[in-house]
């Protein structure tokens, strides 16, 4: 849910703020931001994605008897692969400012019939009770 007008305005006075008092400290959580640590596991899961070829590879290789090795290092691909498609998925909508997390501007979709009716009747009965 995105922030109000009035709640946006408070949170850049806060933020504003924080920098004025203390900008050692609001520079130090700028790099902490929920972006940041969904990109370090993003990238944490592609490490893990590679050593899991490793393994496959290496169960391969190594004796057709190590089969175990190449399934240990399939699942280790799989677990990796869906840690990385889950965070990219829900990487946070980030504006500028200190932190780096904004509310998303909201997504306009197009209006329905019903809306626009509704719409236009408040615009009637607005318009009806200023005369």
């Amino acid at each position: 849910m995105p922030l109000s007008e009035h709640e946006q305005r408070l949170l850049d006075q806060m933020e504003r703020a924080l920098y004025a008092e203390d900008p050692k400290f609001a520079t130090a959580l700028e790099g902490t931001g929920l972006r940041t640590h969904t990109r370090r596991r993003v990238y944490l899961a592609a490490a893990g994605f590679v050593v899991g070829v490793a393994l496959l590879m290496g169960g391969m290789i190594i004796q057709p008897q190590q089969i175990w090795l190449s399934v240990i290092g399939f699942l280790v691909m799989l677990g990796c692969a869906l840690v990385a498609v889950a965070g990219w998925r829900k990487n946070p909508v980030v504006g500028p400012g200190p932190g780096g997390l904004r509310a998303a501007p909201p997504v306009r979709r197009k209006a329905s019939v019903m809306d626009r009716m509704e719409q236009r009747w408040q615009r009637r009965r607005d318009e009806h009770d200023g005369l």
